[in-house]
């Protein structure tokens, strides 16, 4: 018997100093290293907003990773919201 795989979206607001440290790219990095997909997007109120679609252990490590962040990076807090999954993207990308 295979185990059942539970698909999450979360929607994710970083704050602390999480732009101009290469935050995105890192994102992007570990959410394709996961099979995660959607997006991760600036803010003009300095804060990172990260839609993450997957399997609920790899959002979850995301999360883990995300709370982390790169080298220059200090992330103050993260804000999740659980919100139903819609299939909607087919990779992990910046927007803009």
């Amino acid at each position: 018997m295979f185990p059942v795989m539970t698909t999450i979206r979360a929607h994710i607001y970083v704050s602390g100093r999480v732009q101009g440290v290469s935050y995105r790219r890192f994102v992007v990095r570990e959410a394709r290293a996961l099979d995660i997909t959607g997006w991760a997007m600036n803010l003009p109120d300095r804060r990172v907003e990260v839609i993450a679609e997957g399997e609920e252990n790899a959002v979850e490590e995301l999360m883990r990773r995300l709370r982390e962040g790169p080298t220059l990076a200090i992330v103050r807090d993260m804000e999740v919201h659980r919100e139903p999954p819609t299939g909607e993207h087919e990779s992990f990308t910046i927007r803009r």
